[in-house]
């Protein structure tokens, strides 16, 4: 394409371009080299390149510059820098075409560049920038004084920086005489403080010297004395020994009293068992005769079995000699020994005892747990026992009771514990009976009536330990 064919709206501004390169450079003149372009200038000339890339046609743009085109503006002259540089330099169409542009962006100041009268007052580097890309006549020179231009403001940068470090040093330097000064007084005050110490130190070490002389009188003197208290203890300590002697002779005396005297105690306690054998014996003996004087025959209900019987309370006085039969204690070893006695009668109000020790079972679990470890409690002793429930009408369906162990439920209009208290008062006196209750008011009643109350946690660890 011809340099003056007209292609766009700016095709007068690249007629301008040519006629100004025309008449600047003889076209039968060999090209002269390229100049060497300041750093700044070089960016310069890349940016204002790389805004008009995006406005050529696709056909005006050089194919290694076509892919550069699309970049964003902020990294089209920062990656596409050397291929653009390249371009400028082997392509002088593509140049004329950007310079048209660039120099239609620059108005008065781009004019002024190709007329060659570049004002005084424009920035250096814009000014060589748009004379690289215009060539007009005399353009390397505007590039060599641009160059020159750079290089002064770097110069008078490099000046005003080392000034700037020379005043920043001397700053310094102030502060550090300032700083220094400071130091000194603190350190002239410390050597003065220190200097007191010192006479302080001085003073406590004569006082700790007249110290330790005192000290070491008094050790001497100590000395003397302990020396003197050993002496003392070692005859209070043979005079112990002599005591100890003596004293040792008095036990072996009373030792052998002692013996004479424990065979005098057996020769005793040998005379009053066989007094207690021979007791036991008339007693045995007198129980038989009575036994068969009365002609009384085995029984076949026990007097809890008619209290079970009676619908309707009848209670009786209080047999005498009751107060007398009866127990205060909780004690759980107390139940082992109460059930020991012969023909011992176990009273036990269930639901207190159930409830108490195991009351997240059903009321039907309770029972059962209870009338079989009551069983085997009757299996072990031998003892007859009775255990009461709350129920205003008998509960049907009941596993059979074990062996010795008699169940009871309340009537309607009676309570588990007025029907303890009632078999507790159908008893004879003399006979031990146990009641098993936590509740206070079932245990007072009871032990008006001669019986032995114990707490239910007595009864549940014979259970557990069973």
């Amino acid at each position: 394409m011809p340099l003056t064919e007209p292609h766009d709206d700016h095709s007068s501004a690249e007629e301008s371009v040519v006629g100004a390169h025309d008449a600047g450079e003889a076209p039968s003149a060999p090209p002269e080299p390229e100049p060497t372009l300041p750093e700044p200038v070089r960016q310069r000339i890349v940016a204002l390149t790389a805004a008009v890339l995006p406005g050529l046609a696709a056909d005006e743009v050089p194919v290694p510059l076509r892919r550069v085109a699309k970049f964003a503006p902020n990294r089209r002259a920062r990656l596409g820098a050397p291929a653009i540089a390249a371009q400028l330099t082997a392509d002088p169409l593509f140049r004329q075409r950007v310079t048209a542009r660039v120099l239609a962006d620059a108005g008065d100041l781009g004019t002024a560049v190709v007329e060659g009268t570049a004002p005084a007052a424009a920035d250096p580097v814009e000014v060589a920038a748009l004379a690289y890309l215009s060539r007009p006549r005399g353009w390397r020179e505007l590039i060599e004084a641009s160059g020159a231009a750079v290089r002064a403001e770097a110069d008078s940068a490099v000046v005003a920086e080392l000034v700037r470090e020379a005043e920043q040093r001397a700053t310094r330097a102030e502060h550090d005489r300032a700083v220094a000064r400071v130091e000194a007084e603190k350190l002239r005050d410390e050597l003065a403080r220190v200097r007191e110490e010192l006479g302080q130190l001085r003073e406590e070490a004569r006082q700790l010297t007249r110290t330790l002389r005192e000290t070491q009188a008094r050790e001497r003197k100590a000395t003397e004395t302990l020396a003197t208290e050993r002496g003392r203890a070692a005859r209070a300590a043979a005079d112990a020994d002599a005591e100890l002697r003596r004293a040792r002779a008095r036990l072996a005396e009373a030792e052998a009293a002692a013996g004479v005297a424990r065979v005098s105690a057996k020769e005793a306690r040998s005379v009053d068992e066989a007094r207690l054998w021979l007791l036991l014996e008339t007693i045995g003996q007198a129980a038989v005769g009575l036994r068969r004087e009365l002609a009384l025959d085995p029984v076949e209900k026990l007097p809890a079995d008619f209290v079970a019987d009676a619908f309707a309370d009848q209670p009786g006085a209080a047999p005498a000699g009751a107060a007398t039969r009866a127990r205060d204690t909780d004690d759980p070893a107390r139940l082992d020994q109460l059930l020991a006695l012969p023909r011992a009668h176990l009273v036990v109000d269930g639901y207190n005892v159930t409830k108490r020790g195991f009351g997240e079972m059903s009321l039907e679990q309770q029972r059962k747990r209870l009338i079989t470890g009551l069983g085997g409690i009757a299996a072990q002793t031998g003892d007859e026992v009775t255990v009461v429930f709350d129920g205003a009408e008998r509960i049907h369906g009941l596993p059979p009771a074990p062996r010795g162990v008699r169940v009871l439920f309340s009537r309607k209009g009676e309570t588990a514990d007025e029907l303890i208290r009632r078999l507790v008062r159908a008893e004879p006196a003399g006979r031990p009976v146990v009641v098993v209750s936590s509740d206070r008011e079932v245990a007072d009643g009871v032990r008006r009536h001669g019986a032995y109350p114990l707490g239910a946690d007595s009864l549940l660890r014979r259970l557990a330990r069973s």
